[in-house]
């Protein structure tokens, strides 16, 4: 669910920001996508049962989407995280969009317990 959780993802934090449904337009520029491609994926996630999709309305979440959404979310939260506070990107957002949807729940669990933990990254506490 690669390109998909990009998508889906990009809907909840523009939930977050404003209402629903989310106008194709609005999600095609998050996603950084054209408004052909992003309403492609937007009817794909409909049939999946993410998203109830209406043409010239927009996408809402289902209660299977918004649970999705919010998992993605948390990993999204955390990777962008660590891209600025460690790696100091400044693109950290972005970057944390594309891969949210890539790694594992372990990866994005154990990163954010490393974030959390007062030793500096890296550095083997049993030293």
């Amino acid at each position: 669910m690669t390109g998909a959780a990009q998508y889906l993802l990009a809907i909840y934090l523009l939930v977050r920001q404003n209402s629903e449904p989310v106008a194709p337009g609005a999600i095609a520029a998050k996603v950084g996508r054209s408004k052909a491609a992003t309403t492609e994926m937007l009817q794909r996630l409909d049939s999946n049962g993410w998203i109830d999709y209406e043409p010239y309305q927009g996408a809402s979440l289902t209660p299977n989407g918004r649970a999705q959404g919010k998992e993605l979310y948390e990993t999204y939260e955390t990777l962008s995280r660590f891209f600025d506070e460690v790696l100091e990107l400044e693109a950290s957002e972005q970057e944390a969009m594309e891969l949210a949807g890539i790694i594992s729940k372990t990866v994005a669990t154990r990163l954010k317990a490393t974030l959390l933990s007062d030793s500096p990254i890296g550095v083997n506490s049993e030293t």
